[in-house]
């Protein structure tokens, strides 16, 4: 490999190809990766052991779990070759979802920031191997993860064996953009010293016990980023509507003229809304999110956002080039953390960060879906969305108001599956407009979203479900049993919730 780099020194007994590397991974065994979306994640040893399951002997089934949903040459090919026996915490790749619908892969749907400590605590069982993405390791142990954090501190310390993939993709420079902080056990727990984004409160390097890695394997791929998609014109409206939204909250003394830190979630729409923030008049902005994407990096260059803080960088190709390149600059102003640590409810709760989220459909009542289609077919999980939404000082939720070009109204009267519920969702916004629904009844709350957030085309029928709703009796929270889900049962029959 021209490219490849070598380890720091007493580590070069240990590199070895990716096939040998893989062959320590036995049937039956809990296997711990590094990677946070397709950012950061092992790569060579994977697509080695999924040949294995692809020969004709077959290979091991394996527990896997990473911080997040990773890449293809992790989680699609395993998942092709049969390879997955149970998956978590999180996923987004087209055949791990399938082998998770089809009851192939048993996947338990957790919060991100509950899985350290999973794992810290024995929940999950041991981590029999762990496999971490680095630019670079010394004698001593000290390793410098790639472009995410996840859970690699942890696995790092509970695994039995580590396998180090030593990736000359990314540059040994990105060393001093990662703060390592893990927090202590209960009862022994302390407060966590972080009172802004910007702090760096840990180490720029993981420490992992010498004599626990097993194996280096040296690498150049590069993460498989995925393309964002372009802003359409209902992104850009929701954009303005939150944009205006937040001004309000300023005339009204509700929010500092600065604003308070942002969290965004992951995709396309989280990606237009931020760069919504182009065209508003705020500059210094504080992130404190999970996932950098390109329109955090636009910030940035463009002196909107002063620091981000997140757990791993997610950009499109073009993003990640980008950030590389610019990689001296971007130290400056961006800190990598744990999950454990960029998704903490009380940090979350003590910084008083904004939550900005996206749904699959809300109800009437001010609950959210955002994992799962119909009811039935996991989409990919809650994510990090439960850790900010629950403890944010406001909680945001976008939504196109309908999906399938219109077939699909994207409020319905009851939602099919709830991952947030109405006590912690405050702010609906589509590209029609906003529902404040903080300090609301249950009816106040169904007719703020059928004026503001529903799609036109839907408000008559959603206001007829209500209204018999009503006519069922006095009611605290006005549904109707019998009719809750007529909007789900007519896309199911006919592929489209049009009456």
């Amino acid at each position: 490999m021209h490219k490849a780099r070598l380890p720091g020194d007493g580590l070069g007994s240990l590199i070895m190809g990716a096939d040998e590397a893989a062959a320590m991974i036995e049937d039956g065994m809990t296997v711990g990766t590094s990677g946070f979306t397709p950012s950061g994640y092992p790569k060579a040893v994977p697509k080695a052991l999924a040949a294995r399951g692809l020969d004709a002997s077959g290979g091991p089934r394996i527990t896997l779990v990473a911080g997040a949903s990773v890449g293809d040459e992790l989680d699609g090919e395993l998942a092709r070759a049969g390879m997955i026996k149970r998956r978590f915490p999180y996923q987004t790749n087209g055949a791990c979802r399938d082998g998770i619908n089809s009851g192939e892969i048993a996947f338990d749907d957790m919060h991100i920031s509950h899985l350290p400590q999973y794992i810290d605590y024995g929940f999950l069982g041991p981590v029999d191997v762990a496999i971490i993405e680095a630019a670079d390791i010394d004698g001593s142990g000290r390793l410098v993860p790639t472009t995410s954090v996840g859970i690699s501190p942890t696995i790092a310390a509970h695994a039995g064996r580590v396998i180090v993939e030593l990736n000359a993709a990314v540059p040994r420079s990105i060393g001093g953009i990662h703060d390592i902080y893990r927090p202590e056990r209960p009862p022994s727990r302390l407060p966590i010293p972080l009172l802004s984004p910007s702090d760096r409160i840990g180490a720029p390097y993981i420490q992992v016990d010498p004599s626990k890695i097993a194996a280096i394997v040296l690498t150049d791929l590069a993460d498989d980023v995925r393309p964002l998609a372009a802003v359409n014109a209902n992104q850009e409206a929701m954009a303005r509507n939150l944009l205006a939204f937040l001004e309000r909250e300023i005339e009204k003394g509700r929010m500092p003229p600065g604003l308070l830190p942002l969290q965004s979630g992951v995709g396309s729409v989280a990606n237009a809304v931020l760069k919504g923030f182009l065209e508003s008049r705020f500059r210094n902005l504080q992130v404190y999110t999970e996932v950098i994407q390109d329109s955090l990096l636009d910030l940035l260059d463009a002196g909107v956002a002063s620091h981000v803080s997140g757990c791993s960088i997610t950009p499109s190709k073009e993003g990640l080039g980008r950030f590389l390149s610019g990689l001296e600059a971007y130290k400056r102003s961006i800190t990598l953390r744990p999950q454990e640590i960029s998704n903490n409810p009380e940090l979350i709760r003590r910084l008083g960060v904004v939550a900005m989220n996206t749904a699959i459909e809300v109800d009437l009542y001010g609950n959210v879906n955002s994992t799962t289609v119909l009811g039935r077919r996991m989409m990919n999980g809650i994510g990090g969305s439960g850790d900010f939404t629950r403890n944010a000082y406001l909680s945001i939720f976008f939504t196109e108001s309908t999906a399938k070009g219109g077939a699909l109204s994207s409020v319905v009267p009851y939602a099919s599956h709830i991952d947030h519920t109405s006590h912690d969702v405050d702010v609906i916004v589509s590209e029609c407009g906003v529902a404040d629904l903080r300090c609301l009844s249950p009816s106040e709350r169904a007719r703020a979203i059928i004026g503001n957030v529903a799609h036109p085309d839907y408000r008559e029928a959603l206001s007829s479900y209500l209204d018999a709703a009503h006519e069922l009796g006095p009611c605290h929270n006005p549904l109707d049993l019998e009719n809750a889900f007529g909007f789900h049962l007519r896309y199911m029959r006919t592929g489209s919730m049009r009456a």
